[in-house]
């Protein structure tokens, strides 16, 4: 008799099998926030229709009539052209923030005497809304793109500074320790220690930043700016279109929760060995 030997079956190894549900799993969540997002959205446009119903198309315009509008205002170029013109602003605006603000955080978060220098103006400073000045900026730097974008500034920079000083205050004293016991000078600990610590309060505070970026640039367009969502709006005033003024607050929505979103794709992506979620 000719012995049958049987071949074993391949043993996967549990890392795929791990990978595999991890994948279901991941898949499964993904479907449900679609299913929640779109339930949500049905039921946000169904609420709205109904008041456009109930108060009239003179007070609240419907979806219908603001996606009408949009197409116009699309076709026409200008609704292309006020994204354009506000995204440009808020960035340059946003970025020297960030820039100018997380290092003047960080001096004044580890040496004292900056702190006391500086900490009178940032407490004064930044309880003063940037409308206050909106005045002041186009008498200073005329009613073009400096005025509107030293506008954005001002409203960035005491936020990322305050959010840096938190997160540089807040670093472990052992930390600080460790690295001078093991040899480390003031320069090396701010880089390797201090530096990578104040990350997490920077993103913070650079997306606060952002979110108050947007209410700024209405205020700074509605006074001096022939392009942007801010003048947009206050052009429907002039011509009655609140079809229009509807556009332009959903499309200042929309470029929030993009600009928001990639911030936060990109800072858990290059930052997350800093501790940034």
């Amino acid at each position: 008799m000719t012995a049958v030997v049987q071949t074993p079956a391949p043993v996967r190894p549990a890392s795929a099998r791990r990978t595999r549900t991890k994948n279901r799993s991941t898949g499964r969540a993904v479907l449900h926030t679609a299913v929640l997002w779109t339930a949500s959205a049905a039921i946000g446009l169904a609420i709205w229709s109904f008041l456009a119903w109930w108060y009239g198309p003179t007070t609240i315009a419907s979806p219908v009539e603001v996606w009408s509008a949009a197409r116009e205002l699309a076709a026409s170029g200008v609704l292309w052209t006020s994204i354009s013109a506000s995204a440009q602003r808020i960035l340059i605006g946003w970025a020297l923030g960030v820039v100018i603000g997380a290092p003047i955080g960080i001096l004044m978060g580890r040496v004292n005497l900056v702190r006391q220098l500086l900490d009178p103006y940032i407490e004064f400073f930044r309880f003063i809304p940037p409308i206050a000045f909106v005045t002041l900026a186009v008498v200073w730097f005329g009613i073009g793109e400096t005025s509107k974008i030293v506008l954005i500034f001002y409203t960035s920079v005491f936020i990322v500074t305050v959010s840096t000083i938190a997160a540089t205050v807040a670093i472990s004293e052992s930390k600080l320790q460790a690295a001078t016991n093991l040899g480390a000078n003031k320069l090396q600990i701010m880089q390797t220690v201090v530096l990578p610590s104040s990350v997490p309060g920077i993103v913070t505070g650079a997306r606060l930043a952002m979110g108050n970026s947007f209410l700024t640039i209405v205020s700074a367009e509605i006074v001096a700016a022939d392009h942007g969502i801010g003048s947009m709006i206050w052009q429907a005033r002039n011509y009655g279109r609140i079809d229009w003024t509807f556009v332009g607050i959903i499309v200042l929505g929309i470029m929030g929760f993009l600009f928001d979103r990639v911030l936060r794709v990109l800072s858990t992506h290059y930052l997350s060995r800093y501790g940034v979620k």
